[in-house]
């Protein structure tokens, strides 16, 4: 795969720094992620092909761990507050000291410097800071967030991977390593720049859900059908509107002018009338095979079995019997070849992965008798 040879510490966390640690993994790379001991449990659901060691970093002998790992390895996940991996003497300063050619990759919501470095948040904390939210719902209603997709995922731990990425490529001209800033408001901002690349033409120049693309156009929405289901329409270009009308059976002559701004309401009032007079599978029977943009609105148990998903195997089944999306993008030589089986359990490869990094066996039962380590042979898989 295209990060087979190389190596990953992730601290545990939550959503984020998982998400990134799930794509370098998927591609390859050898995850292990750090988790805390006396944990009961772990809520990390992207942790396919990641090994678990469980280390108290609050202890100097186990900040020692930690440093002795990051010598052998290429890239270090860091999701906590800005200051935190100083105190424990833990920061990039140190690490690089010992091994200048790591990938130190910081991800936060508010990045390492400013006013608000230090402060606590959530997606949608960030996502209201990133200038996005003030966008993103109907009119005359709250603005509201899009599940936690857009800073966490999208501005997070992808853009985290890609940051990774781009510095391992670096690296081969240079030897050298460096430190990764993610802030998931700017993240979460740059994902958004066609909206402040776009405000002069014309597409946000009304207010909160009556532009084209935020659900003020009747050709840009969904609609209910007559069995409670949903169909999507991106109906924008002249051509594709014709063919959602002629799929409707509505005459383009009796109807307003499609972008006529003033005449969308009633638009909107028609169309709504006529997706709710058939059912989805009717629907996306007339519209199939059309360029009208017209699509049914999945729910997550029927993706994985819609003929066009089905063709392209974009949902892959664990050894659990779970559905997920299969790995993105596709590459035609070196594919994902994403872990099946389950995620690791806290501490399930500890004396694996200390005894690969060169602890001898005296020294792992030494961490372990004082706590620094936690080693669950007992639950162990392998």
């Amino acid at each position: 795969m295209a990060l087979a040879g190389i190596r990953v510490i992730e601290l545990a966390g939550l959503a984020p720094a998982p998400f990134c640690g799930m794509i370098l993994s998927d591609f390859g790379a050898k995850v292990i992620r750090v988790d805390r001991t006396k944990a009961s449990m772990t809520v990390d659901v992207q942790s396919r092909g990641k090994q678990s060691v469980a280390l108290d970093l609050k202890k100097p002998e186990g900040a020692a761990v930690l440093k002795r790992l990051c010598v052998e390895s290429d890239v270090l996940i860091e999701p906590f507050r800005n200051g935190v991996m100083e105190k424990l003497g833990l920061g990039p300063n140190e690490i690089l000291k010992d091994n200048p050619r790591l990938i130190y990759a910081r991800l936060t919501g508010f990045g390492q410097s400013g006013s608000y470095a230090k402060a606590a948040g959530h997606d949608i904390n960030y996502v209201a800071m990133s200038g996005l939210l003030s966008m993103l719902g109907r009119h005359n209603e709250n603005p509201y967030a899009p599940l936690n997709l857009l800073a966490d995922f999208a501005g997070g731990g992808l853009i985290c991977a890609m940051g990774i990425v781009l510095a391992l490529l670096e690296r081969v001209k240079s030897g050298q390593g460096q430190v990764i800033d993610t802030s998931m408001v700017e993240g979460a901002a740059y994902v958004g720049s066609f909206l402040w690349k776009s405000q002069n033409l014309g597409l946000w120049n009304r207010s909160r859900g009556e532009n084209m693309l935020d659900s003020g156009a009747p050709f840009y929405e969904t609609y209910k059908t007559a069995d409670g289901k949903y169909m999507a329409v991106g109906a924008i270009e002249p051509q594709f509107y014709e063919e959602l009308i002629k799929g409707l059976d509505l005459d383009s002559s009796q109807l307003p002018l499609q972008m006529s701004f003033s005449d969308w309401p009633e638009l909107k009032r028609i169309f709504t009338e006529t997706f709710a007079s058939k059912t989805q599978a009717e629907w996306s029977k007339i519209f199939d095979g059309t360029d009208a943009c017209v699509t049914p609105v999945l729910s997550l148990d029927e993706v994985s079995s819609h003929p066009h998903n089905r063709e392209r195997g974009s949902f892959i089944v664990d050894a659990q019997g779970d559905i997920s999306p299969r790995p993105a993008p596709l590459l035609s030589r070196t594919p994902a070849m994403p872990c099946l089986s389950g995620g690791p359990l806290i501490g399930e490869h500890t004396d694996l992965v200390l005894a690969e990094y060169g602890y001898s066996k005296d020294e792992i039962a030494k961490l372990q008798s004082s706590g620094i380590i936690e080693c669950n042979k007992t639950k162990s898989r392998l």
